[in-house]
C-alpha cells in the first residue's frame, strides 16, 4: 500500500487536490475529520479537554470548538496542553485508518494533514505531495471564498510553517497559482505517475 502524505498552506488548494485524487481511486483519510471526530460527545478526549478548560461545552454536550480555540491558544502551555490530549488520540486513530485500509487491500491512502510537516508525520509516508500557491493568491483565495477578512487571512498564513521548509519536505509540489483546471490535470499526471 502506497501512503502518500498531502499538504499544502491554508488556501492553496489541498482540498480541492484530496477531492480529485479520492475521485481517481485514492482512499483518504482526513485528519481535520480524525480531529473532530475524536472529541465528539463520549470520547475520551473530550472528556479530558473538559477536565483541562474551563466552560467549553455547548448545552448539547458538544464542543464549543470556538471556546476552546479560544482558551487553547491563548498561551503556548495551553496550546500545549491541548496538544497532549488531542495529537496521541489523533495518530491512534489515523494508524487505525491506515491499518484498515491495508487490510481491505487499498492500493493508495492519501493522508489529507495541513500539518503533516510541522508534526513531522510527513516522515512515515512513501511520498510527500505539496499544494503551493504564491501567498497572494492565498490570501485572494481566503477573502474571496471564505469570507475572511485580508488581515485576518494573512495572519493565518503567516503563522503556519513557511513555504520554504514545506517545499523542501516535498517529493512532488503540486503548482496551484493558477486555476482550478490546472490543479486538477498536475494531480491527474501525478496519479498516472504513481499508477504505473
Amino acid at each position: 500500500m502506497l501512503k502518500i502524505g498531502l499538504t499544502g498552506g491554508i488556501g492553496s488548494g489541498k482540498s480541492t487536490a484530496a477531492s480529485r485524487l479520492q475521485q481517481l481511486g485514492a482512499t483518504i483519510i482526513d485528519a481535520d475529520h480524525v480531529a473532530r471526530e475524536i472529541v465528539e460527545p463520549g470520547q475520551p478526549a473530550l472528556a479530558e479537554l473538559v477536565e483541562a478548560f474551563d466552560g467549553i461545552l455547548n448545552q448539547d454536550g458538544s464542543l464549543n470548538r470556538a471556546e476552546l480555540a479560544r482558551q487553547a491558544f491563548a498561551t503556548p502551555e495551553a496550546t500545549e496542553k491541548l496538544n497532549s490530549i488531542t495529537h496521541p488520540r489523533i495518530r491512534q486513530r489515523t494508524q487505525q485508518l491506515f491499518a484498515e485500509a491495508e487490510a481491505s487491500g487499498v492500493e493508495v491512502v492519501v493522508y489529507d494533514m495541513p500539518l503533516l510537516i510541522e508534526n513531522g508525520e510527513y516522515r512515515h509516508m512513501d511520498h510527500v505531495l505539496v499544494v503551493d500557491a504564491p501567498d497572494d493568491v492565498r490570501v485572494e483565495r481566503l477573502v474571496n471564498y471564505r469570507g475572511l477578512e485580508e488581515s485576518d487571512a494573512r495572519r493565518r498564513i503567516a503563522v503556519q510553517i513557511d513555504r520554504d521548509t514545506r517545499l523542501q519536505a516535498a517529493d512532488t509540489v503540486l503548482d496551484n497559482g493558477g486555476d482550478r483546471e490546472t490543479l486538477i490535470a498536475q494531480v491527474d499526471t501525478f496519479w498516472e505517475t504513481i499508477s504505473r
